[in-house]
């Protein structure tokens, strides 16, 4: 499993309240959320973000509230993987369990740059910028957790194996 895109770069402790602002929390379905991710920090985001597009962030991806509407904004707005140097933990089971590919690479999230042409192998870990031409390791995914990102997340994976 693979994913290659375009990146958008942040810093340290994007809280969930800046990946979907709570003033939209009253809307249920996903891609209608995806039209307000990372508003709060990134206006552009929505008109510039294409499907497959990579987030990268410094430490602490995700803290804040532990809302499963965060990983899923992201995801329906088309992005294909998160790199950070760190994630809160939270963060990080809701975006397995929604199908959200994501990495921790302190090495990647560090070097790579907005704009940065990324592709990322979960069977192997290694992340390559393939604007620069450096490689990094990061921690590949056990099956099983690919099996779920696989499947497009938790719930349809437990169906698939019934």
């Amino acid at each position: 499993m693979k994913a290659c895109g375009s990146v958008f770069k942040y810093g340290d402790n994007v809280d969930t309240d800046v990946i979907i602002p709570a003033r939209y929390l009253n809307i249920t379905d996903g891609n209608e959320l995806a039209k307000h991710c990372m508003e709060d920090i990134d206006k552009d985001f929505v008109t510039n973000v294409k499907n497959g597009d990579i987030i990268v962030a410094n430490k602490n991806f995700g803290c804040g509230s532990s809302r499963e509407h965060a990983p899923l904004v992201i995801k329906c707005a088309g992005i294909s993987c998160v790199i950070a140097e760190t994630f809160a933990r939270i963060f990080y089971r809701n975006a397995i369990n929604i199908g959200l590919p994501i990495i921790e690479c302190p090495e990647a999230a560090r070097a790579i740059q907005a704009g940065d042409e990324v592709m990322v192998d979960f069977d192997s870990g290694i992340i390559t910028n393939k604007t620069t031409g450096e490689s990094f390791e990061g921690q590949a995914f056990p099956p099983f957790m690919q099996g779920i990102i696989s499947a497009g997340g938790l719930f349809p994976y437990i169906n698939k194996k019934k």
